[in-house]
């Protein structure tokens, strides 16, 4: 019997990266993909040595490219489950093994040795070359193994695809420095915002609906992303695919060229939750039509509904 193919995207908007992932329905079993496969396995990824999920066994798939390793092709609807379950381990995930989770642990401990030397404020920029440099520089963070290092490189050579993240990676170097002048510290914050378009937008929100709007996030230097995704990779026992659905892996937030993250004054962690949508700030901001969110309930990235993240770029 013939069989019907149905395409489908999730709604993105306009400008979205050509990396979003588009919909394969099958009416009548499951795609026969093993040429796909076979191309798939000829494909080497760079990145640390995972375990890789289940995801090739499954009948309605996301299509994202051709001839598409196994990791790249999922369920439609076991798609929407794991990023509105986002912080459970599910079938598919994509591990890191257990000589990587113990190079994760090396390494984010002399990370936030780092962070405890220059501050929290200051970390927000620190370039890769910096961080190298205060470590070796100061005995009590000491300097990176070549080992760490590899670890480091290899996280962010990484193709995110495997875990299931399919966001543009939007810094392509490690080294990438920030240019601090073009960085506005938001005053009682501990973040900055970059100058232009960014700082323009979140001035003119908080004209709009005052002093009660709070900057929670702003720029992000490669290594202040790094860091954080590999924290989330620590606290998910080594759960790659679990950890992109909360933060993207460095190189691919959004956070390095311009958006930012806002909350209510005195919400505290919620600001990061569910609840913020729910809030008669948020409300304001939408019926005035100034919000713009990157990640939707619906989003084609394969990270969790965030009603914080504004989008600039």
């Amino acid at each position: 019997m013939q069989r019907r193919t149905l395409l489908k995207t999730l709604p993105i908007a306009a400008g979205a990266a050509a990396t979003a992932c588009q919909f394969r329905e099958t009416g009548n079993g499951p795609v026969d993909d093993s040429a796909d496969r076979e191309a798939g396995a000829a494909q080497k990824s760079e990145g640390p040595a995972v375990e890789a999920g289940d995801a090739d066994t499954l009948e309605s798939r996301i299509l994202i490219e051709p001839n598409a390793p196994p990791q790249q092709v999922v369920d439609r609807d076991r798609y929407l489950e794991r990023i509105r379950a986002f912080d459970e381990d599910h079938r598919e995930d994509v591990h890191l093994d257990a000589a990587g989770r113990e190079r994760l642990a090396k390494v984010v401990a002399r990370l936030e040795r780092v962070i405890g030397f220059v501050g929290y404020g200051h970390f927000n920029l620190l370039s890769f070359d910096r961080l190298l440099h205060f470590a070796r520089e100061h005995e009590t963070i000491g300097a990176f193994t070549e080992d760490e290092l590899a670890f480091m490189e290899e996280m962010f050579a990484a193709d995110a695809r495997r875990y299931g993240f399919f966001g543009e990676k939007v810094v392509t170097e490690l080294t990438a420095r920030f240019p601090e002048d073009r960085a506005w510290k938001v005053a009682g914050s501990g973040h900055y915002i970059l100058r232009g378009e960014a700082e323009g937008l979140f001035r003119d929100l908080r004209r709009k609906v005052g002093d009660e709007l709070v900057l929670t996030s702003g720029i992000r230097s490669v290594v202040k992303q790094m860091h954080l995704f590999l924290a989330k990779v620590v606290e998910t026992r080594g759960n790659l695919s679990r950890a992109s659905r909360s933060l993207a892996p460095p190189g691919y937030s959004y956070h390095g060229i311009g958006d930012f993250d806002v909350g209510k004054a005195g919400f505290g962690e919620r600001n990061f939750t569910d609840e913020f949508a729910e809030t008669e700030l948020f409300h304001r901001l939408a019926d005035l039509g100034l919000v713009d969110i990157r990640y939707t309930d619906r989003n084609p990235y394969g990270v969790r509904f965030e009603p914080w993240h504004i989008k600039v770029v």
